[in-house]
């Protein structure tokens, strides 16, 4: 074999491996986890005026990072986990561990130093408050939401948890002090309380288009229980309402959001109620992936109206 070839081998080994750690990851997860912690800080730091360019850059670079790190560790130390469920499903088998391209102890050592250092950098970058709650949000994700996702259905709803903090991660860098009161972040929370309600019917129509995967993997979804899919429906509409007044409690937390804000959040709202409750009425494949492919537009899209609307509010303050 010539010194060409080896290279080559080694070079796509070594790609591999890498390409494997970074599945290993879940980027669409870690991406979506980073997005929502930078406008947490985005929206919380327009509001101070005591902050140098660098400092601004500094926080805001930590808070990005760390809650990148912290978000990518506690996803490998859950493919770790469920490696086993992972094997038996189809949509998961390809996965990293069961693959065999990584072993569950090389998963393990990455997403526990992954981990740490999100949430050390976030502690020296972004302050103690900021990586408290990086710190519950992996806690919360590997030893409370995913252990229970095999045991019960309340997974879903506990699962909101460290899915809705990471805003606060954000908002909680951005806000002055010192201490505990970082904490006390109306924009912060009010974000929370959106990611809370928005994942619900978001994560009950990924169940119910796999759930006879989820029962393969020997995962609690309410759509496994709930075969007819009435129930399901119901939750999913009841949410979907639920949500278009939590869209609307960052407006009304912050000066800098106005009618913008308002307008999308209520055309938007009203939209994904309406696919909701279609999919409420025919209780269809083709209309839950329509529902999960409106969830994942209209997040997005409200919090950009929401950046610029205040991005252009302060601007004109």
């Amino acid at each position: 074999m010539s010194r060409a070839t080896t290279i080559l081998i080694n070079s796509e080994a070594h790609g591999s491996l890498a390409s494997a750690y970074i599945e290993s990851a879940k980027p669409g997860i870690t991406r979506l986890v980073t997005i929502t912690a930078g406008v947490g800080f985005i929206l919380a730091a327009l509001g101070r005026s005591d902050w140098t360019l660098a400092d601004l850059l500094v926080t805001g670079l930590g808070t990005i990072i760390g809650t990148a790190l912290a978000s990518a560790g506690a996803n490998a130390l859950n493919m770790w986990y469920e490696s086993e469920s992972d094997a038996r499903m189809h949509r998961t088998r390809n996965r990293p561990i069961p693959s065999g391209r990584l072993s569950r102890k090389e998963t393990a050592k990455a997403g526990v130093w992954l981990s740490i250092a999100g949430i050390v950098l976030t502690m020296l970058l972004a302050g103690t408050a900021a990586s408290l709650i990086c710190l519950l949000c992996v806690v919360s994700y590997v030893l409370l939401y995913t252990p229970l996702k095999t045991r019960t259905i309340w997974n879903t709803l506990l699962g909101t948890i460290p899915g809705a903090l990471p805003p606060m991660i954000g908002a909680a860098a951005a806000t002055q002090g010192m201490g505990p009161e970082r904490l006390n972040s109306p924009v912060g929370w009010s974000l929370v309380a959106l990611m809370v309600v928005w994942q619900i019917p978001h994560f009950l129509a990924i169940a119910w288009l796999h759930r006879d995967d989820y029962a393969r993997g020997g995962q609690r979804m309410l759509p496994i229980v709930d075969p007819s899919g009435r129930i399901t429906s119901v939750v999913i509409v009841l949410t979907a309402i639920l949500l278009l007044p939590a869209t609307l409690l960052p407006a009304f937390a912050m000066d800098t959001l106005g009618i913008t804000t308002i307008a999308a959040a209520g055309l938007t709202g009203l939209a994904y109620i309406a696919l909701c409750i279609k999919l409420a009425l025919t209780r269809t494949e083709r209309d839950a992936r329509v529902v999960f492919i409106a969830s994942i537009s209209h997040l997005p899209l409200l919090l950009i109206v929401m950046v610029a609307d205040a991005g252009i509010s302060a601007l004109l303050a």
